[in-house]
């Protein structure tokens, strides 16, 4: 029998916000596994869907740059978030985004990319972590392109021009005015930032969690008639891509009307149909775990043990 770990019970207690006795049954029930345990608290109706957000554990910044029809978003991590406020690395984790903007989103061929000043980019990497004297990574990069159109743009809890915890790119292809087009896409990059939607819209949806979904509708309401059943998962699904489908989800500027709606509105003013293309949302850290360590105790080892 799995053994059931205080933290593995507040784990899952912050996950679901279930009550921390239905968290041991739950993980008790299912020897200890976290993911069969949010599906065993949800299909009792005890527990909301799984928080899509990992722990954030890594440090470093999150770079975006964007030029009219193109944008890339990059992260660049480092140890601590002292580093994080170093101008020097500031620089870095800006320069490699402005090389990712000009060649490649790729991370294997942005780190053999040459880098301004000399060198690649993981050359440059290299020579900030002797200088510096902590670890750092390009963790990953991404970029968006519209034909005709803008690439909107948003950084949130910036640290400098460019950089900050969260960012965001959009594309939306139009061949309306650019300017106010550019407007609405920082809008709904705020709007991205703030939701966290999972994808763009349903069909943009991993199959599996959707079938995962699915699963747990019908068994929270096993029993009920075959007909009853399937209106009640459909209805379900409904209410759950309204949660993490961006065109379905309500828009923070305007809770009255979904993102699709608001985007529909700004055709007249922007003179052109507006089509949500893809959107990149990138958290400091996200989906990685960092080790916690006892600071009073690292003091004391730093000390030769003394209190």
């Amino acid at each position: 029998m799995a053994t059931i770990t205080a933290a593995l019970v507040k784990d899952l207690r912050e996950k679901t916000g279930a009550g921390m006795m239905d968290c041991k049954a739950a993980l008790e029930a299912n020897a200890g596994d976290v993911e069969q345990a949010i599906d065993w608290l949800r299909k009792k109706g005890l527990a909301k869907a799984a928080k899509k957000s990992g722990r954030v554990a890594a440090e470093g910044l999150v770079a975006v740059a964007v030029r009219e029809n193109r944008g890339v978003v990059v992260e660049v991590n480092s140890e601590t978030d002292f580093v994080a406020r170093n101008e020097e690395f500031q620089a870095l984790a800006r320069a490699i985004a402005d090389v990712a903007l000009e060649k490649s989103a790729d991370v294997e061929a942005l780190l053999g990319t040459h880098y301004p000043g000399g060198g690649t980019v993981q050359e440059a990497v290299a020579n900030a972590i002797a200088t510096i004297g902590e670890n750092m990574t390009l963790r990953r990069a991404a970029e968006l392109q519209v034909h005709k159109g803008v690439v909107g743009q948003y950084i949130h809890n910036l640290v400098a021009p460019g950089l900050g915890k969260i960012g965001v790119i959009v594309a939306l292809e139009s061949t309306g005015d650019p300017i106010e087009l550019a407007g609405l896409g920082r809008q709904i990059a705020m709007h991205i930032a703030a939701a966290n939607p999972q994808a763009l819209d349903a069909a943009g949806l991993d199959p599996a969690v959707v079938a995962r979904e699915k699963g747990v509708l019908a068994d929270k309401n096993a029993g009920k008639p075959a007909h009853v059943l399937e209106k009640i998962v459909e209805s379900g699904l409904k209410s759950y891509y309204k949660e993490v489908c961006l065109v379905d989800q309500a828009f923070v500027h305007d809770p009255s009307k979904t993102v699709a709606q608001a985007v529909k509105e700004s055709e007249g003013r922007i003179g052109g149909a507006i089509s949500l293309k893809g959107f990149v949302r990138y958290a400091l850290g996200e989906g990685v775990e960092k080790q916690e360590s006892d600071f009073a105790a690292e003091v004391a080892a730093a000390a030769g043990g003394q209190a």
